[in-house]
């Protein structure tokens, strides 16, 4: 009997689904879950006549497999996962390979990488997006961990992979330990940000222009055939044209509550490690938690009651200046999360490819865009682009969007309409192109309650003074050192 090429571990619905993409690929499969009844089920019904074996025990799945063994773990991210790695490091040989595609965090595969290289097998964390269809027609794949582990996936990974108009694979390698895990946080730190900025929009059209469902659902159609045609913008467009059996709008159904699984706040977190200003993603994270306070919004809603005012200028107009504010933000977005990426790379001596990384998110994943594009051009022109926005493709674009940008927060803060992720955007752009920014101040102030010391312009960087601003204190200062 034929040997299968790979084993995959849980059959849920990312499971499933990238089961039947291997198999569809001519790979043949070996499947287990912790619920028996569930491998009968998918073998017998979904996967029924295909390449899949059936395995009861992770004994029998390991049994099942062409050497090097490659088990391709989708469980819930924690415990599950080492719990897991336990049981099948005695059971498998040194060379084989266990792989994590859950949404594990970066510093829990840098850890388990270690762990299962010291048992003398490989491992590979690697991020997986798109959701169910992607997993079924075609992922965006980033994978890292173990490199000698890359020549025995990169096959299936790369034939499972969504695929760019020249055929290119959206999956290729990323980096060692937990770099595969860290770009797939960023890459969903990106898609807050995204959905956000979208979301603010959306309001803005809404509430301050007065915009029905129809009209905004026709405003999206039109933007996703722009610099914006994104697989996000799409599904927005779809949402707002959405009527349920009544004929009513479903997305006005909703309560706007939203969730979260982690993933946003865990960037935010790796930036404030890393001292990156990611601020429209966190920012993004935030809005989510307010969101989530409906209760007290209604309260305080009543309590600061607000009428926006009517909206006197040309409709068309200013739909196309948020289309380029909208623009503008997320390009912001990205240039924070590609930073980000950067500083983290130098944090753990990661050798990232990031024109490599925009062609993985160009296809398959939930971020994906036409713009993407053009970020991998940006970085195959200069790979030590310090920040997107320096690129001349970029510059240049910013520069004719910044107006309409400006316009469209103001008016949004005349009116009352809030858009957290477009104004912390807009500071963002503004003070990284400041030379001089008030933080001398700031300094002073340091220097003046705790005596923590500051250069001086006239003097060598590197050099500490402190002033005795009152006269009575002494001449001794703090330590320095930057979090």
């Amino acid at each position: 009997m034929r040997k299968s090429d790979i084993g995959l571990v849980g059959l849920a619905v990312m499971g499933e689904n990238l089961v039947m993409n291997m198999l569809s690929k001519g790979f043949a499969v070996a499947v287990y879950n912790r619920t028996a009844e569930k491998v009968d089920r998918f073998v017998e019904g979904r996967a029924k006549g295909l390449a899949v074996t059936g395995c009861h025990t992770l004994e029998e799945l390991v049994a099942a497999l062409e050497k090097p063994r490659k088990v391709f773990l989708m469980v819930k991210a924690g415990q599950a996962v080492d719990d897991l790695i336990d049981r099948l490091l005695p059971l498998l040989e040194d060379g084989d390979i266990v792989i994590d595609g859950g949404n594990s965090h970066f510093p829990d595969t840098i850890r388990r990488t270690s762990y299962v290289e010291a048992a003398g097998k490989l491992y590979i964390g690697t991020g997986v997006s798109g959701g169910e269809e992607g997993a079924l027609k075609g992922p965006s794949l980033m994978p890292g961990g173990s490199p000698a582990a890359w020549e025995h996936v990169k096959p299936i990974f790369q034939a499972i992979a969504a695929k760019v108009e020249d055929g290119s694979p959206c999956c290729d390698w990323v980096g060692e330990n937990g770099a595969g895990h860290f770009v797939k946080m960023v890459h969903n730190g990106i898609e807050y940000g995204d959905m956000q900025l979208i979301c603010e929009a959306y309001q803005l059209l809404r509430d301050g222009l007065g915009l029905n469902n129809d009209e905004l659902h026709a405003v999206f159609a039109d933007w996703n055939k722009t610099e914006l045609d994104s697989y996000l913008i799409e599904i927005t467009r779809d949402i707002l044209g959405y009527r349920d059996e009544e004929g009513n709008a479903t997305v006005d159904l909703i309560l706007d509550r939203a969730g979260q699984k982690g993933t946003g706040k865990w960037t935010g977190i790796a930036a404030l490690d890393e001292a990156v200003p990611l601020t429209l993603i966190t920012e993004a994270v935030f809005s989510r938690c307010l969101s989530a306070q409906k209760d007290e919004r209604v309260n305080a809603a009543s309590r600061f009651p607000k009428t926006l005012p009517p909206f006197t200028g040309d409709r068309a107009a200013f739909i196309e200046a948020v289309r380029k504010a909208l623009y503008a933000s997320k390009i912001v977005s990205y240039a924070q999360g590609y930073s980000l990426m950067r500083a983290a790379a130098a944090d753990y001596g990661w050798n990232l490819n990031y024109g490599g990384i925009a062609l993985m998110w160009r296809g398959g994943c939930i971020i994906r865009s036409v713009f993407l594009g053009k970020i991998k051009e940006a970085y195959e022109k200069n790979p030590a682009l310090e920040n997107l926005i320096m690129d001349d493709y970029f510059a240049g674009v910013l520069k004719t969007l910044v107006p309409a940008w400006r316009e469209v927060v103001a008016y949004a803060v005349k009116a009352g309409v809030p858009m957290p992720a477009f104004s912390s955007a807009l500071s963002w752009f503004d003070g990284y192109t400041t030379a001089r920014l008030p933080a001398n101040l700031l300094q002073a102030q340091r220097d003046y309650f705790g005596a923590h010391t500051y250069e001086r312009v006239d003097r060598p960087r590197g050099e500490f003074y402190h002033t005795n601003w009152t006269g009575h204190g002494g001449s001794t200062s703090a330590s320095t050192y930057n979090a």
